[in-house]
Order: structure tokens, then C-alpha cells, then sequence
């Protein structure tokens, strides 16, 4: 029986595997990618293997690179879908011993497909499916996990994370993506086995906690991470959290209550800066935590700046992208701003605004509706946070002013040969008053044509028409502010 229908399959994959037919060997596509094809997802990317070696795969092929010592060829085409730009091509081997618990000591170019399946990490990633001939492969009874949705390793599982221990973090990756349970077994070999992760680099690491991240199931897969020992050697201060608890204000421990504001993000699907924000912006509370006899209650001073310096410091660990650590520094960093509307000022809005820069904004009221969703409050936007958004978009907003006009005063006293004073001044409001009414008529020609026209009036009919203009202004003005206010439902 057939379990992968070959029209899913995009045509530029089917021409790699074509082609490698087509020059007399076989051509298979395997891994992840089949898994995806049989429970219905959209594969992010595509390998195919084949019992052709390197410089084989090679001559079938016009545009290619030989990417590492493990055989896979790269086959470039041009497409305008990522995915399939690049299509990975290794031959099927046999792998060595492990001696770093990351990669092979050596590789050896395997006969049969059977043979290469063998060393998948997965029976769920573990199928092979041959285009040519409709043949599926599932040699470890990956349909029947795949079912079940449960994740279990190739034969001996303490083997395969011997092997590679990445493969511990990418079994809790795939259970957030697929929202799969893991197999007992497996299970108790990633947590005997958590500590050859020491072994593996930062960037890999970072890769699959990135991905963890970006998951429907986040909290999920960070709790069975700290279940089984894993969670360490990502965040190690985040378990620093574990049976904290806060004040009145607050449900959850600090640990969960981190958690719990991630998977609203990720909820919301709101975007990875937000979610890695939402994880990190109590991590600081733990030092700071103090008991106080007047409040009767836990305080947290300077969990936000402690809370900073913590998420500054496991970014740069885990070898993050320099503009990530900084924006998720700021936003940690002030995610606890005043948002009281009735004694917050715009001026108090526009420095937050400036703390973490414009295009940041968005994104710290969005982490604080999350925090304030994993405090155990059921609303997200309750007036206050509405108000202070609206005040939010009344900062960013471009102010109605002569400012907004195509000439301006210098220009005008060139043009017309007034000089500064009142009269300079009704002309620039009587020109807005028009560009309000019409903004087409915000040219530079038509402005220094009707300027003339209005600089010929005398004192009190042009002042007349200044006097208007602001009025006009104002109206604008008011209007503009109204429709902030009825967008964030706080008229």
C-alpha cells in the first residue's frame, strides 16, 4: 500500500530524483520530510539519498557544491520557494564509532537503502519513499508511533544519543512541533545521556532551542526538558525559578509563570523576539527576591535590570545574533512600565518609546500582555493597557503641523519677501488649512503659487485666513486623536 501520494511531492524534488534515476541509480526521499508528507505538513526542507556516490551525484547535475565529509551534495536550482532552492543529496552510508558525541569518527557508502535507515535517529524519521517506483520503506514501524504519536529511537536509543546528543534536544523539539509524547525508553536514555550535551557546540544547541521556541508547544517541551535534565544546559538560570514564589499578584511560581508567558506568545503566534522575551523577563527575580514585613508579601526590586544583564549574558552565550540580544535586553529591561492612565504622561510614554526604540514597541506591549496572561489574570487588555497603547500610537503618530507642508518659511520669505513675524505665520496655517482639505494640493508649484496669492492680501484678510487655518488644524487634530481612541476601545 502506498502511504505517500507522489503529486504532494513539488516538482523540483521530483526532478532531482528523475534525474539521479534517470543516470541509472536509485533515488529515495527520506527523513523528516516524509513524515511530514504522511501526517499532511508542508515540509520546510528536502533530502533524498541514493546509492550514487559524491562525484556521482555530481556529473548528473550542472549547478552543485560538495557541502561536507558525510557526502551530501547540494543540488541548486532556481526557484523562488526557499526550500527549494537547495536540495541535499548524501549517498547512503554506515557510520563509525562517535568518540565527541556529535559526529562520526568515519563514514562508509552503504549498498542499500536498508542499510542507511539503520542510522536515522527516529522510527517517525525513518521512512523512505522512492518516487520512481511507489515503493515505501518503514523498516522500524515508524507508521505505527507515527499513529500513536509517540517518538521513539532507532533500535537501541542510548546507541543513538551516544551517537549524537543533539538528537536529545531534537527528540524534545520534534514532541513540541508535533505535540508527540516520547516513548519510555527513550525518555529514560535522553536523561542518562543529558550530559554528553556538554560536548555539543552553542550554535547547534541555540538551533534546536530556536526551534523549540517557534513551536506551538513550548512550554511543553521546556517542561520535559527540565524533567529530564536537558533544560541546563540551555538556560540553566531559568530552573533557578522552580518552586519560587511570588506575591498576591501572581499564580504561578516564577518558573512557570516565565513559561506560561512564552506559550501565550507562542498562542498568539506572536513573533520569536516576543516569545524569547516572554521566557527570560522574570529570570532576574530569583536574586532579587526579599520578604517584606511591611507589605507582607515577596518583593522583587530591579528583577527587570538583574533580569537583563541574566538574558544578556545566556544570549551572547548561545551565540544569538547581536541585534536578538539587544532588543530582548530592552525589552526584559522595561517590561515593567507605568501603564496607570490616570497618571502616566505622554512625555513618560515617549521615553519608554526611546528606551526601546520605535520599532520595539509593538512588541513590548505585546510581552506584556503575555506576562499578565501568565500571571493567571484572565483578560489581556484590561482599559489601562488599552489607554496606554492608544497613548502609545498618540507618541508615534505624525504630528498635524506646518511641518507636514512641501515649503516651508524660509522658502516662503524667498518667494514672497515677507519676513519672520505674524504675517509669515497666517500664510503657513492658511496653506495647511488647504492641503487638510486636499492633499493633492501639498506641491511644491501649487504652494508657492497660492503663497504669492495670499502674501498680496492685506493684515486682516489674511490674518482671517491664518486664523481659520489653525482652527482647522485643531479639528484635525482632535479627529486624529478620536480615531486612536476608538481603535484601543478607550473613548
Amino acid at each position: 500500500m502506498v502511504k505517500i501520494e507522489k503529486n504532494n511531492i513539488p516538482q523540483a524534488v521530483l526532478n532531482v530524483t528523475e534525474t539521479i534515476e534517470n543516470g541509472g541509480f536509485e533515488a529515495y526521499i527520506v527523513g523528516g520530510c516524509t513524515r511530514d508528507l504522511l501526517i499532511g505538513r508542508t515540509p520546510k526542507d528536502w533530502d533524498v539519498t541514493t546509492n550514487a556516490n559524491p562525484e556521482e551525484i555530481q556529473k548528473l547535475f550542472e549547478n552543485t557544491f560538495y557541502t561536507n565529509e558525510f557526502g551530501t551534495v547540494g543540488v541548486v536550482q532556481e526557484q523562488e520557494e526557499k526550500s527549494l532552492q537547495v536540495i541535499e543529496v548524501t549517498p547512503y552510508r554506515t557510520e563509525g564509532k562517535y568518540t565527541d558525541a556529535r559526529r562520526p569518527d568515519s563514514v562508509a557508502w552503504a549498498k542499500t537503502i536498508q542499510e542507511d535507515l539503520k542510522r536515522r535517529d527516529f522510527t517517525i524519521n525513518a521512512f523512505a519513499y522512492r518516487p520512481k517506483t511507489n515503493e515505501f520503506i518503514d523498516e522500524f514501524d515508524g507508521e505505527k508511533d507515527l499513529k500513536n504519536k509517540v517518538i521513539s529511537a532507532v533500535g537501541d536509543p542510548h546507541e543513538r544519543f551516544t551517537e549524537d546528543a543533539l538528537r536529545i534536544l531534537r527528540a524534545v523539539r520534534i514532541s513540541a512541533e508535533l505535540d508527540f509524547a516520547i516513548e519510555e525508553k527513550t525518555k529514560i536514555a535522553m536523561s542518562e545521556q543529558a550530559p554528553q550535551l556538554g560536548k555539543i557546540s552553542k550554535e547547534r544547541i541555540r538551533d534546536e532551542f530556536i526551534r523549540i521556541l517557534n513551536s506551538a508547544k513550548p512550554m511543553k517541551a521546556l517542561l520535559l526538558a527540565q524533567s529530564l535534565n536537558i533544560l541546563s544546559f540551555i538556560a540553566p538560570e531559568l530552573e533557578e525559578g522552580i518552586g519560587v514564589e511570588q506575591n498576591q499578584a501572581h499564580k504561578y511560581t516564577v518558573f512557570e509563570h516565565n513559561l506560561r508567558t512564552l506559550q501565550h506568545a507562542a498562542d498568539k503566534d506572536w513573533p520569536f523576539d516576543v516569545r524569547l522575551a516572554g521566557l527570560f523577563h522574570d529570570i532576574g527575580k530569583p536574586k532579587v527576591r526579599q520578604w517584606s514585613d511591611e507589605k507582607k508579601d515577596w518583593t522583587f526590586h530591579g528583577h527587570d535590570v538583574v533580569g537583563a544583564r541574566i538574558a544578556k549574558k545566556l544570549l551572547k552565550n548561545l551565540h544569538f545574533p547581536r541585534e536578538t540580544i539587544d532588543k530582548v535586553e530592552k525589552m526584559v529591561r522595561w517590561h515593567m512600565f507605568f501603564s496607570d492612565p490616570e497618571k502616566v504622561t505622554l512625555s513618560a510614554v515617549r521615553r519608554i518609546i526611546r528606551n526601546v526604540d520605535k520599532e520595539n514597541i509593538e512588541d513590548l506591549v505585546k510581552l506584556r500582555i503575555c506576562d499578565r496572561i501568565g500571571t493567571g489574570r484572565p483578560k489581556e487588555q484590561p482599559f489601562r493597557l488599552r489607554k496606554y497603547h492608544s497613548m502609545i500610537a498618540q507618541a508615534l503618530r505624525d504630528p498635524i503641523t506646518v511641518g507636514m507642508l512641501e515649503i516651508d518659511g524660509g522658502a516662503l520669505m524667498k518667494i514672497t519677501g515677507e519676513k519672520p513675524g505674524p504675517r509669515l505665520g497666517w500664510i503657513l496655517h492658511a496653506l495647511l488649512e488647504e492641503v487638510l482639505d486636499d492633499p493633492s494640493k501639498n506641491t511644491l508649484e501649487h504652494l508657492e503659487e497660492r503663497a504669492k496669492e495670499l502674501a498680496a492680501l492685506p493684515d486682516t484678510k489674511l490674518k482671517s485666513f491664518g486664523e481659520s487655518g489653525k482652527e482647522r488644524k485643531n479639528e484635525a487634530e482632535e479627529e486624529n486623536l478620536k480615531e486612536i481612541r476608538k481603535k484601543y476601545f478607550v473613548d
